[in-house]
C-alpha cells in the first residue's frame, strides 16, 4: 500500500497483517480523488477519516494539499499502524489521531468538515445509519462530501437530507459520495 500521488507520492504505508482491517486499495483510492479532484480546494478543506485504519485515504487528502486531517480508529493494533504512517511521513503537524468510536466522535464534533470518509467494517449492523446520522449531526459543510466505502451489494435508503450524487463500483466494492440535497425550486 503507497501514497498515489502529491508530496507524499510513492510513501509505503504498513496495515494490520490480519483481516480486521481491509484498507483502500489504490485503485479505489485512485477513484476517489479522481471525483473530488476538481470539487474540493484541498487547501482550505477540513477532513475526517472515520474507521480509519492505517489511515491510507487521509493520509492521501494530505499528500494532496489538505491542511489537515483528523483520524478516528477504535483498533488499538490499527492505531498503532495509523500512528507509525503518519510518522513516517512526517505529517504529524498536520494530523490529529482520536482513539475512540465513529460515531462518539460524530456525536460530539461541532466541526464542518468539508470531506468526510468513512470505511466501516463491511460487517457493521449500523452501516445503513451513516450517513443518516452524519448528515442530521450537520457536520458535514454545504458543498461537502460524504464518501462511504461499502459492499456493492448495499444500497441506502434513500433521504430527504442527503444524496448520492456519484457512486463507482469496482467488483464486491461501492464507493457513494453524499452530498446535501438540493433543494429543487
Amino acid at each position: 500500500m503507497r501514497v498515489i500521488a502529491g508530496k507524499y507520492k510513492g510513501r509505503k504505508l504498513e496495515t494490520v497483517q490480519d483481516n480486521s482491517v481491509r484498507p483502500a486499495t489504490d485503485k479505489v483510492k485512485g477513484a476517489i480523488f479522481n471525483v473530488l479532484q476538481s470539487r474540493v480546494h484541498w487547501t482550505s478543506a477540513k477532513v475526517l477519516d472515520l474507521y480509519a485504519g492505517s489511515g491510507s485515504v487521509g493520509i492521501e487528502a494530505l499528500s494532496r494539499g489538505a491542511g489537515n486531517c483528523i483520524f478516528v480508529e477504535n483498533s488499538r493494533n490499527a492505531l498503532q499502524f495509523l500512528k507509525s504512517n503518519i510518522a513516517s511521513i512526517g505529517a504529524e503537524g498536520e494530523a490529529k489521531v482520536v482513539y475512540g468510536d465513529a460515531d462518539t466522535f460524530v456525536n460530539s464534533s461541532r466541526t464542518k468538515f468539508t470531506v468526510i470518509f468513512a470505511d466501516p467494517p463491511y460487517a457493521l449492523e449500523a452501516l445503513k445509519n451513516i450517513p443518516n446520522k452524519i448528515f442530521e449531526k450537520g457536520i458535514v459543510a454545504e458543498d461537502g462530501y460524504l464518501i462511504i466505502e461499502h459492499p456493492s451489494r448495499y444500497e441506502f435508503a434513500q433521504n430527504s437530507l442527503w444524496e448520492v450524487v456519484v457512486q463507482k463500483v469496482y467488483g464486491n466494492t461501492s464507493v457513494s459520495f453524499f452530498q446535501h440535497k438540493k433543494s429543487v425550486e
